[in-house]
């Protein structure tokens, strides 16, 4: 029991931990920086990505994972640029010029790209989860 509790919690910050550098390593090679918020973000986008990919009967199919995580995505980017952005002022990014954008902190655009990048993520979710089987 305590041995199938330590496996699920090294999974689960292997997770985490791919989904933060995965995310930081996606923003430098697009922007050429990072900011340790996106980080986090990333970590918790890829923890809730496992956690909606886990097999089994109830799990909800793959257009419905990959919308989920897309809107689980963009809340969160959202409220952390609301308080990164706006509330602490450290304008680490600025949709504003961006199509379809709602204060310059989310846009229809970029849902559209974690849509996208959700299915190279649940399959490596599904790897991380094989591996540490």
């Amino acid at each position: 029991m305590q041995q199938n509790l330590r496996s699920e919690a090294a999974k689960l910050l292997a997770v985490f931990t791919t989904g933060a550098f995965s995310y930081g390593i996606i923003e430098i090679c697009a922007r050429g920086f990072t900011h340790i918020s996106m980080g986090l973000l990333g970590g918790l986008a890829m923890y809730l990505i496992h956690l909606l990919n886990r097999s089994g009967r109830t799990a909800p199919g793959v257009f419905l994972t990959l919308m989920i995580s897309a809107l689980f995505i963009t809340a969160c980017e959202l409220i952390t640029g609301e308080i990164v952005n706006r509330q602490l002022g450290l304008n680490v990014w600025d949709y504003s010029m961006m199509p379809m954008n709602f204060d310059g902190q989310i846009c229809l655009p970029f849902f559209v790209l974690w849509f996208l990048l959700c299915v190279p993520i649940t399959a490596l979710c599904n790897g991380i989860r094989n591996w540490m089987a």
